[in-house]
């Protein structure tokens, strides 16, 4: 029996306008609901089945827990993504829902990002980790202590983050150059000798992509696209440009009433009641390398993946990249190149990168000995993923990884 063209589109037609309704129909407490079915279900995603439908479980009590407009997720094993999904709404007041080509706020995974661009450099032996960062930023004033290039990957400049009392996470203005974002911070002094704390800072990295871009000969983002997105086919991986028309970008979500945080307008610190607002005009421009990317949960997983073995990066490079840096005390910092390194409550090993910005929370988590790499990814400011990431991975490790009868289910630290 042929059925025909008109009829399949009319039912379609039909099916969509009754989710539209049903859609527009939901009150605020129905909106952390799955939205449509994983975008991936090979044969070889079948395996985990169970295992995904735990982690809706997870996924949906954090949802209602912390007031999530919209979330999404990505699961990789073994460099395959095999499970990719949408929950909430990416825009609440036109009933928008996530799905798993929508772009979020990466927040500093950026730096993880940023430290990966910084090896295919080294590999190319266009940037000498031990120079002085004014061989590539003469813009950098001499005033200030010697910083290397190894330092700044570290968290070991003494760079300033953000001032907690300020509004620089609200910047408003548009840069064109990177270098002209040195403003913010150039003129500051420095917390320490370069090399002897660790202290983590956004400004250093801003600093780093700018010694890069010198080195690489292209414009940070350029030089990012073309060494890492591309190659790793990440082609929802976007610079933040305010004032650009990007597909399939959320919108961006606080809540008031949280207490005080630099991340969200100080106008909601006393609120009595968690109400959620539509989050406040920010420009990333000024902060591409420590903080200023759209991106996906998928594409987070192709990064993460790339770290998985040598390929991408030669054996050497990745451990340059994943290996705690010291300070000069010899005091282990738990960070390498633009990545954390850790243990979970398990004893895992973990490799990964938290995220907060102005409407957005991400989180990327990879476990290079079971070969499992989950990023999760919200557009609501501050959200507390606690131990999810893990509990997210451990239900995707093992033969058979059938969910709670897996390695189990029960960790995070960003």
């Amino acid at each position: 029996m042929r059925v025909s063209t008109v009829s399949v589109a009319a039912r379609v037609t039909r099916l969509l306008l009754v989710s539209l309704a049903l859609a527009a129909w939901a009150p605020a407490s129905a909106l952390p609901q799955p939205y449509g079915q994983p975008s991936y279900m090979t044969p070889i995603a079948k395996r985990y089945e169970a295992a995904i439908v735990d982690s809706r479980t997870l996924l949906s009590a954090l949802m209602e827990e912390q007031g999530i407009p919209g979330l999404s997720v990505a699961v990789a094993v073994g460099g395959e993504i095999v499970w990719s999904e949408g929950f909430g709404y990416a825009n609440v007041e036109h009933r928008i829902p996530v799905t798993p080509i929508t772009k979020f706020r990466s927040g500093s995974i950026a730096k993880a990002m940023t430290g990966t661009g910084l090896a295919v450099l080294v590999e190319r032996g266009q940037i000498d980790l031990d120079a002085p960062v004014r061989k590539y930023v003469p813009q950098w004033p001499e005033k200030h202590p010697t910083i290397t290039i190894r330092q700044l990957a570290g968290h070991l400049s003494g760079i300033r983050h953000y001032d907690p009392q300020g509004e620089e996470f609200f910047n408003k203005k548009r840069y064109t150059d990177l270098v002209d974002a040195l403003e913010y911070f150039k003129d500051n002094a420095l917390l320490f000798q370069p090399g002897s704390k660790y202290s983590y800072s956004s400004y250093g990295f801003n600093l780093l992509g700018m010694a890069m871009q010198r080195a690489g000969g292209k414009p940070y983002v350029i030089l990012m696209h073309e060494n890492v997105f591309e190659p790793l086919g990440m082609r929802s991986t976007v610079g933040d440009h305010s004032d650009t028309i990007i597909a399939y970008r959320v919108s961006f979500y606080e809540r008031s009433g949280g207490g005080s945080s630099y991340h969200t307008r100080k106008t909601g610190w006393n609120s009595k009641e968690r109400t959620l607002l539509n989050g406040p005009f920010a420009d990333n421009s000024y902060k591409h390398p420590g903080g200023g990317f759209l991106t996906t949960p998928e594409d987070l997983v192709r990064l993460g993946s790339a770290i998985l073995q040598p390929g991408f990066l030669k054996a050497q490079t990745l451990a340059l990249l994943l290996t705690p840096m010291r300070t000069a005390a010899g005091e282990e910092t738990g960070y390498g190149m633009g990545w954390r390194i850790a243990k979970d409550e398990r004893g895992h090993r973990t490799i990964g990168h938290g995220g907060g910005a102005v409407g957005g929370t991400s989180s990327l988590v990879v476990y290079p000995d079971q070969k499992v790499v989950v990023a999760i990814q919200v557009n609501l400011t501050d959200v507390e993923y606690g131990e999810v990431p893990e509990r997210l991975a451990w239900l995707f490790m093992g033969p058979g990884a059938t969910g709670s009868g897996g390695e189990g289910a029960e960790r995070r630290e960003q």
